[in-house]
């Protein structure tokens, strides 16, 4: 399965971006984003250090958050996996 993430651009020089989610940075090539125009605040979506789709920042938001709701989520199933192995020692 193959997975992008939605990041921040920070900072532009040339073709490499440092992109943030979060309080985490990432460096991504924008040369697959050549005709797109990213500018510093925008949001993109990278891959394997490939920026590969701009996108707005209502649509980054929702997906962050999303990622967000999966973590909690197996979060509390190891929780539960963990309390159901120790309930049969």
């Amino acid at each position: 399965m193959c997975l992008s993430i939605p990041a921040r651009v920070d900072k532009i020089d040339g073709e490499q971006a440092t992109c943030s989610v979060g309080t985490t940075s990432y460096n991504a090539s924008l040369q697959l984003l050549e005709h797109e125009n990213v500018k510093v605040g925008d949001y993109v979506l990278i891959h394997t250090g490939f920026a590969i789709q701009k996108m707005d920042e209502e649509e980054a938001r929702l997906s962050l958050k999303t990622f967000e709701e999966f973590n909690a989520l197996n979060e509390e199933m190891d929780k539960e996996e963990k309390e159901k192995g120790e309930r049969l020692i």
